[in-house]
């Protein structure tokens, strides 16, 4: 499984962004995609990087078919082969 972190942002679409927000997850929920939405990004968990590039890329222009002119889609993956990992192993590590 791979572990990214996702945020995509419009620029110049003012202040409140919980729509673009939205969007977004509407996208990852219509592909099966499981994800945990924190105030910052959203995490995502993907079998393989084929699909988690196909559902940003889908996410990413779902903001722009929004009326945005400029998007900044950030996005950081942990794509650890030696063992299973999914949503929550690393903070269940920590207690």
């Amino acid at each position: 499984m791979i572990l990214s972190q996702l945020s995509i942002a419009p620029v110049g679409v003012g202040v409140s962004l919980s729509k673009y927000v939205k969007i977004v997850l509407d996208v990852l929920q219509e592909n099966n995609i499981k994800f945990e939405t924190n105030d910052m990004a959203t995490v995502i968990e993907t079998k393989d990087l084929d699909t988690l590039f196909d559902v940003v890329k889908k996410a990413h222009v779902a903001v722009l078919d929004m009326g945005a002119k400029r998007v900044i889609t950030e996005l950081k993956i942990d794509d650890r082969r030696d063992k299973d990992i999914r949503l929550g192993t690393k903070v269940k590590s920590l207690q």
